[in-house]
């Protein structure tokens, strides 16, 4: 027998209806019990899909409205005080977001990346006296719901030890003491699902890939071995990276099994192997849930004929993780070209790939159709025409290192770039977009499907930038952007513009509460055939005399958000993407614009769980970041943003980088992430950003100034810029206008403050 199951599915449905019943219900346009409705309809509709490919257990409690550690915070009774003490969705929601539907402000719940992925969740936040309850039925009554229509659940728990890892302190104690007090809620939370007849819980434990101290190793010993005394049986699931040297110890925890993750790490299997025993449950993470490829159905199985000449226990394949990253399902790309679409897969089509391997394993010839078919798709991609293009591939090999260097050292830089740009102190600037109108996106999408002229669709964009730029002069910022009217999304509209990037239509992939993002596919060598923002930003710059920014997209970041070919290291498309930025910076600069941004929002994201792996990773990124900024003279300013990263352990790699600017986020974190630069002695200058634009809350005039004081008594007034968090793209203009008052009048008060 080979047992077939799923860790988690994709939330907010094939045409996001999740996404737009919440925006539904935070705007007060419809209640509690429509959006329950939708939930339980995108449940019971995803629990089918599952059920089609003959899932031996599917997963549940892997829906969330928000995120899944929010959900267990919550489930835990981990709710901080200023949200009160009432539970419910309004205080879920004013947790993840700041407001709920009685509009009053919160400080919302810090959000950072869920790993190496460019999902976001909402940071627990615990006390030395923390306690804890069961104070939630979400689980126990999905899973009722979904033995209701007749399948076998299999719940999906976030592990203690990796919710405690994940959450902040404020204040000095050591997090590991909460666990004597913690453990009993997750004996509760187990003993009542065996009482609604689960038999299998999946206890995500994802920490252990990392590379952690010795005590929290330990925990493991100590948290397993109280819990093996609940009434079901736990598979223990590891995923994003390799067990390492805590292989054995895994293998020997008390549970009664284990899942590995076999396409991020196949290395570990002969280690698992060596320390398995067999009355234990093994399942292979064998087909990708974090890419969209077509997975290698032979190599898969000759993986699993290796397995089992070794391993004599129970087999059980799976996804190597969630399903949460990709899209849902492929069929509904009818306008991708046909040779290409052969090679994808999305969650529906990756399940049916188990079914394949599960077929294949026990009626061979019921599965040689497909495995013929599976096998010509890894063929044509191989040699398909459409992946390699030799001039890229020479450019990126003659690459030397004097590409990635500017002329002059920061401080001489300096110099040159403050005579040019004139800028008072405490400059201020936002991130780069401004809201998206209605009208906007009717023209975008209008021009699209051929129904405006582009000569129509330039005016309406060039309007759209006059528009944002008249209110910046009017605002008083010092230093302006155009916009972005005409951009969909910061990554897809640059893979738009360069060759070997594939989109979807449906591609939709969660990347926190209600914001979707469809990923561009690399599928072959990247070049830039034409110059993709110069007559947007030459144009923004021709009505003020302020200085303009343009705005890029970074290397890093446009390979961290999109779905990237698996037929080459990562770092070769990272510098093939480098390249082709290289010469929008270099055109940009050319067309009169002082100011570039080049953002790199996802540039931790891409670190791999082990830190011994950090070196190499940081090494090319950072040198992809160079190459595409460096060819610029002194007096052009280089700026870059990053959102929702610790730096502390990266900070030496991100001085590295060289940008003139950094503008990080900071208003959630309370100006916290500011440490890393302080003890480091950051060079270069900073923005940190004051307003949350996250959160539907107006700062204040008074909290901005508050966080700009602790700033500036951090890093220097001399090195301090004044901007948002990130880009305004999803806020409204109302309150975007109210809130950049307030900044600007925030930068005047500290102007004041030291004469200028």
């Amino acid at each position: 027998m080979v047992t077939i199951h799923n860790l988690g599915f994709p939330r907010l449905g094939a045409d996001r209806e999740l996404k737009f019943t919440l925006e539904s219900y935070w705007r007060g346009e419809c209640g509690q019990e429509e959006l329950s409705r939708v939930a339980a309809a995108i449940r019971e509709r995803h629990w089918h899909l599952q059920a089609e490919s003959s899932l031996d257990f599917i997963p549940v409690g892997d829906f969330s409205y928000y995120d899944h550690v929010l959900d267990t915070s919550v489930m835990l009774g981990v709710i901080p005080e200023r949200f009160g003490t009432a539970s419910g969705l309004d205080t879920y929601f004013r947790m993840a977001r700041g407001q709920a539907a009685d509009g009053k402000p919160y400080r919302a719940c810090e959000m950072t990346k869920w790993f190496d992925s460019n999902y976001h969740y909402l940071v627990p936040e615990v006390q030395p006296e923390q306690r804890f309850t069961l104070s939630s039925d979400k689980l126990f009554v999905e899973t009722a719901e979904l033995q209701g229509l007749g399948y076998s659940p299999k719940p999906v728990v976030l592990g203690p030890l990796t919710w405690l890892w994940l959450a902040k302190t404020t204040s000095d104690f050591d997090k590991l003491d909460l666990i004597d007090r913690l453990l009993p809620v997750y004996g509760d939370i187990l003993r009542r699902l065996a009482g609604q007849g689960v038999t299998w819980v999946q206890i995500d434990e994802p920490i252990l890939v990392l590379d952690l101290p010795p005590a929290w190793i330990n925990a493991f010993e100590t948290v397993y071995h109280r819990l093996q005394s609940a009434p079901v049986k736990v598979l223990l699931a590891t995923y994003f990276g390799d067990l390492g040297a805590q292989t054995s110890f895994v293998c020997k925890l008390p549970v009664a099994g284990l899942h590995i993750d076999l396409v991020r790490a196949p290395e570990q299997l002969t280690a698992v192997l060596d320390n398995i025993a067999s009355h234990k449950v093994l399942s292979l993470g064998l087909i990708d849930g974090r890419n969209i490829w077509r997975t290698d159905l032979n190599a898969a199985l000759n993986t699993i004929t290796a397995v089992r000449g070794r391993f004599h226990g129970e087999l059980w394949l799976a996804p190597s993780c969630s399903l949460l990253h990709v899209p849902i399902d492929l069929e509904a790309e009818t306008a991708l070209e046909p040779g290409i679409k052969a090679w994808l897969a999305f969650a529906r089509q990756k399940l049916a790939e188990l079914a394949t391997l599960r077929l294949a394993l026990t009626k061979p010839e019921a599965a040689e159709a497909e495995l013929a078919v599976a096998a010509n798709a890894q063929q044509t991609r191989r040699a398909s025409a459409l992946i390699h293009n030799p001039a890229v591939q020479a450019a990126v090999a003659a690459l030397n290192g004097s590409l990635a260097q500017r002329a002059q050292p920061f401080a001489i830089r300096r110099g040159q770039q403050r005579l040019k740009l004139k800028l008072p102190d405490y400059p201020t600037t936002t991130i780069g977009s401004f809201p998206q109108t209605p009208e906007i996106r009717k023209a975008r999408a209008d021009f699209k499907r051929g129904l405006l002229s582009e000569a129509d669709y330039i005016d309406q964009m060039e309007q759209a930038i006059a528009f944002c730029v008249r209110e910046q002069e009017a605002l008083g910022l010092d230093v302006l952007v155009h916009g972005e009217a005409e951009r969909n999304d910061m990554v897809e509209y640059f893979g738009e513009q360069l060759a070997g990037f594939l989109f979807t239509a449906h591609g939709w992939v969660q990347s926190y509460g209600s914001r979707c993002v469809k990923p561009p596919i690399i599928y072959g060598d990247v070049s830039r055939p034409r110059a993709m923002t110069v007559r947007w930003s030459q144009y923004a710059q021709a009505l003020t005399d302020k200085p303009m920014k343009g705005m890029l997209t970074g290397p890093v970041t446009l390979l961290n958000w999109s779905f990237v070919r698996d037929d080459q290291p990562r770092s070769a498309t990272a510098y093939q993407l480098a390249l082709a930025l290289r010469e929008e910076v270099a055109d940009l600069e050319r067309a009169g614009i002082p100011i570039i941004q080049i953002d790199e929002a996802a540039f931790r994201e891409g670190l791999p769980p082990k830190q011994s792996r950090w070196p190499a990773y940081l090494e090319w990124a950072v040198q992809a970041f160079r190459i595409c900024s460096s060819g610029v003279s002194d007096s052009t300013q280089i700026h870059t943003h990053m959102c929702y990263s610790a730096f502390n352990d990266i900070i030496a790699a991100i001085a590295d980088m060289d940008a003139d600017v950094i503008t990080i986020e900071t208003s959630r974190s309370n100006m916290e992430l500011l440490e890393a630069f302080i003890g480091f002695d950051y060079p270069n200058e900073i923005g940190p950003g004051v307003y949350d634009i996250h959160s539907p809350n107006i700062p204040s005039t008074e909290d901005m100034i508050a966080l700009l004081e602790k700033a500036g008594e951090r890093i220097g007034a001399d090195k301090l810029w004044i901007n948002p968090d990130c880009g305004l793209k999803t806020r409204q203009w109302q309150d975007v206008r109210t809130s950049l008052t307030r900044m600007v009048e925030a930068a005047k008060v500290l102007r004041s403050r030291v004469g200028t």
